[in-house]
């Protein structure tokens, strides 16, 4: 049967098949033609295959994706998902079969291929599970359990938790579900905007799936079929934000190297076997390397492989991470904030590889069964030689690493199966039935229907075990750290005329350690509160607002620091007590803060105080920006101004000191001078100036996140805003950053690029008539499916 493919003014792609399978074939081809490059850089991502094409700065992020065993946990997410889930399978199998189909002709489009020298490879069916996970990997900010053990080591146990705040590497976003009884039409809308770092092509794809079954429009993660995260089925709408729960968990692993060359780690029941296995990375313009990859009953091993006594490693630092100077998110930070985009080209099957060059199924040496596993497969003693669990130092043969555990890779589970439910939803019941099945991320929901109903709840796995797991690293010999078999309970709340999530301790609360601070989450809800006829026009309005009540503790510090001022410190110190609080691309008082901001950053971050905390943690370059000083300081500005080793004293001094430092220097300019967009790009763009000035702050509502004394550059802003309208899905909204287009010189490339500046949305158009369609017809042949 022919597939339909029609767009909008925009470029956006409405797709019509007979059903869900040619649906899905339709949507992974056009996918194909306007993101090939995209969806190549994500493969290989997923596959740890990167620097094979970007050279050997991705090394860091490809050593960490194959040691994690990303694609082999995708491999068997999707085998689970065949035996359990036929039908889903199958139609993830035909968006693959249409990815591959459409990849040769948009290869053609994209310059990138012929500029990297990468031709086009073929996906395989668990493929779009492994650019979940990798999207995802880090969006749980584990890296952060890292941070918190040297707080706890250096500076002390007692601020272990000092520094908690959504920082560096952290995805966050606004949403809100306002009720009939509050909007103008007396239907309910459902609004918002995912904050993560900008790329080029963007994370989100505007799209319209229309079959028999179902009839949706929403926002796509190219390589992944269906629409995960925000949709409008025309009788129901859904939208998430990231639940800030914590879900991922990193052990302090004893292992120890056996005679033959295998491993052996230290449980809760002794020595037991690991597997172990070696691959080897491809590098443009270099040596190929070598690494080897552990897992042990808890997880992969991603950190201290190579610390080996005798191995000739140093400190495990996996070349490129990606970062800019100090850790601060650079021109390599990936999806969701992970640094590094860790992609590589159709790598050739290492030495420990699997079957078409993806990292091994998970067989110990000379293939014998991994994880836990003995001789012949046999169920190994547990105990080996000293096999009882340790009581510190590891002995002169063994090693100390850090072993990752994860939801996907314990249960085989990514949820998936939700997908096709999600499509095919009427109702919030339906939505909310579909999301039991949940997995990861971890994510606050809100939906509403043309019904009344409103939903507002937690979705996704989060392990139940001791609390110290949430914090630092845990001793994998120790049995309290273990996890229980079943997930924890999700909370749901009713809706009130509104709700609102955004990332701030609430709803999720009892799943999670570091959350937003609230000031974003109060101010939408201020907002909402001033109006009871909201339109999809006017909630354009909170999208954009600007209003920075962040600044409040550091103003009330600067209005204390009166005395002993210069008076060019001291019309510093005027202007920002008469400030609005408005981060307004054009407010030369924005920059002003911003400047004085900064100052006070860096002053606090070299204060005696915090000495211990400028020595490189001894962990890959990859997880800097979660480890380095400077942006920690900045994002936990609040509660350092008030809190913390630094004496009050001192911290009145700093502000002081950074206020004789702005008066004395060129004032600064207005805060889109140097707020100016800085997006990622696998292959970056050398007319760096093109590149736009913006509005916002990090707790703004309109969220453009810099980092306050060492750039004022924004790498993460909103990666697409919505609204949908419940009364009428025509009168519904949509912007991505740039466009429906990942082929530069589209007309579709980056035209939505000053709506989105502006803070505007574009139509979302459903009527066919007023969309064009395009001239070639696909037929999608049987031996595809």
């Amino acid at each position: 049967m022919s597939i339909e493919i029609y767009r909008d003014a925009w470029g956006v792609p409405h797709l019509r098949a007979t059903d869900p399978e040619e649906l899905a074939f339709a949507q992974g081809r056009v996918t194909a033609r306007d993101r090939a490059w995209q969806l190549e850089v994500e493969r290989h991502r997923a596959q740890g295959t990167t620097a094979a094409f970007l050279g050997a700065a991705e090394l860091g992020w490809d050593t960490f994706v194959r040691r994690a065993r990303l694609a082999d946990t995708a491999r068997r997410c999707y085998e689970r998902l065949e035996a359990s889930d036929a039908p889903t399978a199958a139609w993830v199998r035909a968006y693959v079969d249409g990815v591959n189909d459409g990849l040769a002709d948009g290869a053609r489009r994209a310059p990138e291929f012929a500029e990297t020298g990468l031709a086009p490879g073929r996906w395989e069916p668990w493929t779009p599970l492994a650019v979940w996970l990798s999207t995802h990997i880090l969006f749980a900010g584990f890296p952060t359990k890292l941070w918190r053990e040297q707080v706890a080591t250096r500076l002390g146990e007692e601020w272990t938790e000092l520094f908690a705040t959504d920082g560096p590497g952290t995805a966050g976003s606004n949403g809100w579900v306002v009720s009939g009884e509050r909007t103008a039409s007396g239907a309910a809308l459902v609004a918002g905007d995912p904050h993560r770092f900008i790329e080029a092509p963007g994370v989100y794809q505007q799209i319209r799936l229309a079959c028999p079954a179902y009839d949706v429009v929403g926002l796509a993660v190219p390589g992944v079929p269906g629409l995960a995260h925000f949709g409008h089925t025309g009788s129901v709408a859904w939208a998430i934000t990231n639940a800030m729960a914590d879900y991922q968990d990193l052990y302090r692993e004893r292992l120890r190297r056996l005679p033959g060359g295998g491993v052996e780690a230290l449980g809760p029941e002794g020595w037991r076997p690991a597997t172990a296995h070696r691959e080897t990375i491809e590098v443009a313009g270099g040596e190929p390397v070598v690494i080897e990859v552990v897992e042990t009953e808890r997880g992969p091993v991603i950190i201290g492989v190579d610390e080996e006594p005798g191995s000739g490693n140093g400190v495990v630092g996996e070349p490129g991470s990606g970062s800019g100077a100090d850790g601060e998110p650079g021109n390599g930070s990936g999806t969701d904030g992970e640094p590094g985009s860790g992609n590589g080209a159709d790598g050739e099957p290492g030495s420990g590889s699997g079957t078409d060059g993806e990292p091994g199924s998970g067989n110990g040496a000379d293939g014998e069964p991994g994880n836990g596993s003995g001789t012949d497969g046999e169920p190994g003693s547990g105990n080996g030689a000293d096999g009882e669990p340790g009581s510190g130092s590891a002995g002169p043969s063994e090693w100390e690493a850090v072993a990752l555990r994860y939801p996907p890779r314990v249960t085989g589970e990514l949820g998936f199966g939700v997908l096709p439910g999600l499509l095919r939803a009427r109702t919030v019941a339906d939505v909310d039935a579909a999301l039991d099945g949940w997995v990861e991320p971890v994510n606050v929901v809100q939906a509403a229907d043309t019904q009344g109903g409103l939903l507002h709840r937690v979705a996704g796995h989060v392990p139940v075990r001791d609390r110290a797991n949430s914090l630092r690293l845990v001793p994998a010999w120790e049995p309290a750290h273990a996890w229980e078999p079943g997930p924890a309970p999700l909370p749901r709340a009713e809706v009130r005329g509104h709700a609102v999530m955004a990332n701030a301790r609430g709803l999720a609360a009892p799943l999670g350690v570091e959350f937003a601070p609230p000031h974003r989450a109060a101010r939408i809800d201020a907002l909402l509160d001033g109006s009871t006829d909201w339109t999809p026009e006017t909630t354009t309005a909170v999208h954009t607002d600007t209003d920075n009540s962040s600044a409040a503790r550091l103003l009330a510090t600067v209005e204390r620091a009166a005395d002993g001022l210069s008076p060019a410190a001291g019309a510093v110190r005027a202007r920002l007590l008469g400030w609005d609080r408005r981060m307004t691309a054009e407010s030369t008082d924005a920059g002003l803060y911003a400047a004085v901001r900064g100052a006070v950053v860096r002053r606090l971050a070299g204060h005696e105080a915090f000495t211990a905390l400028r020595e490189p943690a001894p962990y890959p370059e990859l997880f800097r920006p979660w480890l380095a000083l400077g942006p920690r300081v900045a994002f936990a500005l609040e509660t350092l101004l008030t809190a913390g080793p630094v004496p009050a004293g001192d911290v009145d001094r700093i502000v002081r000191e950074a206020l004789e430092e702005v008066g004395a220097g060129e004032p600064p300019a207005a805060w889109g001078v140097t707020h100016r967009l800085a997006p990622w790009q696998a292959l970056p763009d050398a007319d760096d100036a093109q590149w736009p000035g913006l509005a916002g702050d990090h707790d703004c509502v309109l969220s453009t996140s810099s980092v306050p004394g060492w750039t004022d550059r924004s790498a993460r802003a909103s990666a697409a805003r919505y609204v949908w309208d419940l009364a009428d899905r025509e009168r519904s909204g949509w912007i991505v950053p740039f466009g429906a287009s990942g082929v530069p010189g589209d007309p579709h490339h980056r035209d939505q690029l000053p709506l989105w500046l502006r803070g505007e949305l574009a139509p979302v158009t459903t009527d066919w008539n007023l969309l064009t369609e395009e001239r070639e017809q696909h037929e999608k042949h049987e031996e595809t499916r």
